[in-house]
């Protein structure tokens, strides 16, 4: 009986060392979450020639070397058309703040009612935007297994 007794105390003693020990241990840090999103909607009086069909909106940074690059490659796209604009942070704030702009590069293309159909957030190539382009103006002139979309951060609507 005084055996069992020890067991059954050196059991609680035991538990309660774990439960000190698991009490001082620090909490996990906490996970954090990077879903950027595009605008699914731009005002097209908010951007230069609102007239135009299309609109490519580059939302840039001065400080973000790959901006620079992804406003090139974009420029490509200009044509009477198209019009290509660079949202730089630093020239146009407002327009970042209303569109809740949270990440740069964020290059969108827009229809001439300013429904955002395709949307790549980070760099992009050239193939990748003529790609969603062509898609947008005439959907189902992407083949089969060709995709307008860079990598999980691009947005086709």
């Amino acid at each position: 009986m005084i055996l069992r007794l020890a067991v059954v105390g050196a059991v609680c003693v035991v538990a309660l060392v774990v439960a000190l020990v698991a009490r001082r241990r620090p909490p996990d840090a906490p996970t954090q979450a990077t879903s950027f999103s595009a605008p699914a909607q731009l005002d097209r009086s908010d951007f230069p020639r609102p007239s135009a069909p299309w609109l490519v909106a580059v939302f840039s940074s001065a400080s973000c070397d790959t901006c620079a690059s992804v406003v090139e490659v974009a420029s490509i796209l200009a044509s009477d058309e198209v019009e290509v604009t660079d949202v730089e942070v630093g020239a146009a704030p407002e327009l970042h703040a209303r569109y809740r702009i949270e990440a740069v590069p964020l290059c969108v293309i827009a229809d001439r009612d300013g429904v955002v159909g395709a949307s790549f957030i980070g760099p992009v190539g050239a193939t990748h935007l003529w790609g969603a382009m062509a898609e947008m103006r005439s959907p189902g002139s992407v083949p089969p297994g060709c995709s307008a979309e860079p990598g999980p951060h691009a947005d086709s609507r």
